[in-house]
């Protein structure tokens, strides 16, 4: 895409973890001038060796070409500084963790320092779009932009609008944001677990109680979604790669937002976050990395 097709100057994604860098990355090989913030050094530099990574990766496998690698590079600038990256941005996606609190505070700051035709994002996987909007000052303009861990391979962007808040230029400017990037988009009205995560979890935290009851082992139940229902990864695999803690907190949300117990943690998830077994991230969770 040419820099005169592109719909924004400049990005800002705040929260360097493991979503952030990802929406990052595709920002910046998308051609956008992409700003990665996050108030840790340390965490900004493992982010950025790792979109090095990816992108050098995606260079020997084919799929990137060496010009798209360097070009994205130039693209990505790293910040510690909030109030100053997003003083000029036209969108912000923050990406921290998935607490309400922490979320509606960034939201509140993101709004009083960014310009008013700014577009603000929120990477939430489950969240109230129209409770974390309505902690700033213009909630028209707050809109949920749930991506898919890796965020440079997965094709989905779910966007969640709040009825009767978020504006429809809004929804417009987000949706196209989404091809520009790559994206298919899928457009979710507010509501507990929008669509992805109310099935993805029901899904997870079944096999988890599977896994518990010793139905059958971990690797089995994976391999029971993987061959007959033609799912890319089994739920067990994929919860050890969103992070044990993650689906945990959205598990327990779920649950009380929606009272059903189908969404409540098994004992052995709740066991394992408090052993420190997280996953991926921690080296074991249901598997062993």
């Amino acid at each position: 895409m040419s820099s005169s097709e592109l719909l924004f100057n400049k990005i800002v994604i705040v929260g360097a973890g493991t979503m952030g860098r990802g929406i990052a990355q595709v920002c910046a090989m998308a051609g956008y001038t992409t700003i990665l913030n996050d108030i840790s050094t340390d965490t900004l530099a493992k982010a950025h060796k790792q979109i090095v990574s990816n992108l050098e990766k995606g260079v020997s496998k084919g799929k990137v070409s060496e010009e798209t690698k360097t070009q994205a590079l130039e693209n990505l600038s790293l910040s510690e500084n909030l109030v100053e990256s997003i003083a000029d941005a036209d969108m912000v996606i923050e990406a921290v963790p998935e607490l309400m609190d922490l979320k509606k505070r960034l939201l509140n700051t993101i709004d009083e320092h960014s310009p008013e035709h700014c577009i603000v994002g929120t990477n939430t996987s489950s969240l109230s779009i129209a409770e974390l909007a309505e902690s700033t000052s213009d909630a028209s303009r707050v809109i949920g932009m749930h991506f898919f861990n890796p965020v440079h391979i997965m094709q989905l962007l779910e966007i969640v609008y709040a009825p009767d808040l978020t504006g429809n230029d809004v929804i417009t400017a987000t949706e196209e944001f989404a091809k520009s990037i790559g994206k298919t988009s899928i457009l979710v009205k507010n509501a507990p677990g929008f669509a992805t995560s109310r099935l993805g979890i029901a899904l997870g935290m079944e096999a988890i109680r599977m896994l518990e009851e010793g139905v059958a082992s971990a690797e089995d139940i994976d391999t029971a979604m993987v061959l007959g229902y033609k799912h890319p990864i089994g739920p067990l695999k994929l919860t050890d790669l969103v992070g044990l803690d993650v689906r945990m907190n959205i598990g327990t949300y779920l649950a009380e937002q929606l009272k059903n117990p189908a969404f409540e943690p098994p004992q052995l998830l709740k066991s394992l976050v408090e052993q420190g077994k997280l996953g991926k991230k921690s080296g074991e969770g249901f598997y062993r990395w």
